[in-house]
């Protein structure tokens, strides 16, 4: 269901700066709208890219409809922003890979790495799940969905990059 153009949780009534946040005794996200209005079981993400945190977060009710998109985390006041960045964190599994040990180039594709996490070992369905972001930005999303980000493939050692340049 749709939610009806000028209503309190419209993206039309929304914005930035007129609503609030906070987490139920069930841990879900409560978006406030700026009539007292609530709505449970909001979600955060992230437009891509993944590089520009600051930028472009939307939120979406239950149902997946979009109720507000923020251009700009800075237009947010900052203790709603705080509620807002610390649910992303939450929702946000994203570790960072800092060496390549080796990946088969059959498929599935067997990577084992060292992540900002700790080392592991995880499938990759295909090779076009490993993506180049940017020039010297890439991620890797294994057969589970979790996506892992190479912040900048330079800073690799000279072994991961030419495993990871096969794939790119």
């Amino acid at each position: 269901m749709a939610i009806p153009k000028g209503s309190a949780m419209s993206p039309e009534t929304l914005t930035p700066r007129n609503f609030r946040l906070e987490c139920d005794s069930w841990g879900q996200l409560v978006l406030i709208g700026p009539d007292g209005t609530r709505e449970a079981g909001v979600v955060p993400s992230r437009a891509f890219p993944v590089s520009d945190k600051g930028h472009w977060v939307s939120l979406c009710n239950s149902e997946g409809h979009e109720v507000l998109a923020i251009p700009d985390l800075a237009e947010v006041p900052g203790d709603v922003r705080q509620v807002l960045e610390d649910a992303l964190a939450e929702r946000e599994f994203v570790p960072v890979i800092l060496k390549i040990y080796s990946a088969t180039f059959q498929e599935p594709l067997a990577w084992r790495v060292e992540t900002d996490r700790g080392p592991t070992s995880f499938l990759v369905s295909s090779e076009a799940d490993v993506r180049r972001i940017e020039p010297a930005q890439a991620s890797v999303t294994d057969s589970h969905g979790i996506r892992y980000w190479i912040p900048d493939i330079h800073r690799l050692d000279r072994a991961s990059r030419r495993l990871l340049e096969h794939f790119l």
